[in-house]
């Protein structure tokens, strides 16, 4: 609920500032409910206001969503059926649902991320009705602070990750490429390229034995639903917090 209420004030801001650009509020709540991801709203909805055109507005979106595909790879094998029903539940991850729902041993709770972003969905379209019809009595939303929304919900995730050595180094190698990026790199590769940090957590630790389909996956390439429920059958050495 505090994340769902978070995107509320944030899609509220977002509908009073696409219809200041000269999007109609109908388009506004349409794209919400659509698009469904803050970053990429934004960036699409600064771009025309630059004086941007549509393809590059496309772009950027898809540039700034393009971190949902490791997202759904790692999401993968913790949803059931085939691959066509995975795809539609995967629909679901937003940044919220999927850090909180993200198990120490590598999996997913899969009705955690489903029941959290169903509250989201529903106080990110409300909100952007009432920005997009009732923006205008707001007036500059920034001297609300509502301009401090989106920066301050990622800050809360990053906070559940800094738990660890690995996820602080982690932090501060993504912080570093951002900064070194931001002075000539265009809006939205900086956040991007700092994701490589992640990479690091590839690194195969001692002890660790995934077999030869993989964590999560039997050898038809089916979910292991045992391994999901039962964190303790990955053996000791994956049930750290470092896990």
């Amino acid at each position: 609920m505090p994340f769902a209420l978070a995107g509320g004030i944030l899609s509220l801001s977002f509908g009073a500032l696409a219809v200041d650009t000269g999007f109609s509020w109908i388009a506004a709540i349409v794209m919400s409910a659509i698009v469904f991801a803050g970053s990429a709203q934004f960036a699409a909805v600064t771009i025309v206001a630059a004086g941007g055109g549509l393809g590059a507005a496309v772009a950027a979106s898809a540039l700034m969503n393009s971190r949902f595909l490791p997202m759904g790879i790692a999401l993968g094998p913790s949803l059931p059926g085939g691959p066509v029903r995975r795809g539609l539940e995967g629909q679901a991850v937003v940044d919220a649902s999927w850090a909180m729902a993200a198990r120490p041993d590598g999996t997913f709770d899969r009705s955690f991320l489903l029941g959290s972003t169903a509250v989201q969905y529903v106080t990110w379209v409300l909100g952007s009705i009432a920005g997009a019809v009732g923006g205008g009595a707001l007036g500059d939303t920034d001297r609300f602070g509502l301009d401090a929304v989106y920066p301050t919900f990622f800050l809360v995730l990053l906070i559940h990750e800094l738990r660890t050595g690995r996820g602080r180094g982690v932090a501060a190698g993504g912080a570093l490429l951002a900064l070194a990026l931001v002075p000539f790199a265009p809006a939205g590769v900086p956040v991007l390229a700092a994701s490589l940090a992640a990479l690091v957590g590839l690194r195969t630790r001692p002890g660790d034995d995934h077999g030869a389909t993989g964590d999560g996956a039997d050898a038809a390439g089916q979910p292991a639903a045992d391994r999901r429920s039962s964190p303790d059958d990955l053996g000791t050495d994956r049930a750290g917090p470092d896990a």
